[in-house]
């Protein structure tokens, strides 16, 4: 008999990214015990939160909008999100606990209060964030998983695409960037059967950075290796 949970009650979900990588410095490792907790959106994971009880986000952010980016890598995207957007409250959601770990480096040095840190996947954030939460999401250079048998572990299929469109509001941005022309294709294929519209008008639109941009290290690697980005913009129909 094939399981289908674990032994707390969640879904068993495949999970076929990093946790981990290099050695953490004892900086990042300070970091990580003394300040990820205070830092927590709330009970997300399913050992303190089995009855999957929404997040109280008005009570969180103080009734500001909310944003969701998921998966930051190293955070230099959310912190500058959190800097140039006070009014708004930020959830950064990353499972690569190197990442974690860099992101709160750049959160104490910017001093941005604005934002909380979910370490782990995004389905278990999507199970507590309550319907039409959240105000605008970006999904800025995926794992791309480029061989055709793997493009089921995608961002951009029905696990994940179904229930970001229940959490945003209608009317909500989604922003997607990436430098695999095949993952551009498929996000143009899957985006409209979920209920977002692409919102481009002319190649600009989708070759040309957003103006609020702040290019990350990943973006960089690619720039440095030939590849082009694309910068995809949705919105959440009504």
């Amino acid at each position: 008999m094939t399981q289908d949970k674990h032994p707390t009650g969640a879904p068993w979900r495949n999970f076929y990214g990093r946790f981990k990588g290099k050695p953490l410095k004892p900086a990042q490792a300070a970091w990580l015990r003394e300040d990820l907790d205070a830092l927590s959106p709330g009970p997300v994971g399913w050992d303190v939160n089995p009855d999957r009880t929404p997040l109280d986000l008005p009570a969180l952010f103080a009734e500001r909008d909310v944003w969701l980016e998921i998966g930051f890598g190293g955070g230099e995207h959310l912190v500058h999100q959190a800097q140039a957007n006070p009014q708004a409250g930020l959830i950064g959601c990353e499972p690569f606990i190197n990442g974690v770990a860099m992101l709160l480096g750049k959160i104490r040095k910017s001093g941005v209060d604005n934002i909380r840190v979910h370490p782990g996947d995004v389905r278990d954030l999507f199970d507590v964030l309550p319907d039409a939460s959240i105000a605008r999401a970006f999904v800025l250079y995926p794992d791309p998983w480029p061989k055709a048998r793997h493009n089921r572990r995608r961002f951009v299929t029905p696990e994940h695409l179904e229930p970001l469109a229940r959490v945003l509001r209608p009317g909500a941005e989604v922003r997607l960037a990436t430098d695999i022309p095949d993952y551009v294709r498929q996000t143009l294929v899957e985006m409209p059967r979920h209920g977002f519209e692409w919102l481009a008008e002319r190649p600009e639109d989708w070759r040309q950075p957003w103006g609020d941009w702040i290019s990350t290290r990943y973006e960089q690697k690619a720039l440095r290796e030939g590849r082009v980005p694309h910068y995809l913009t949705f919105r959440r129909h009504g």
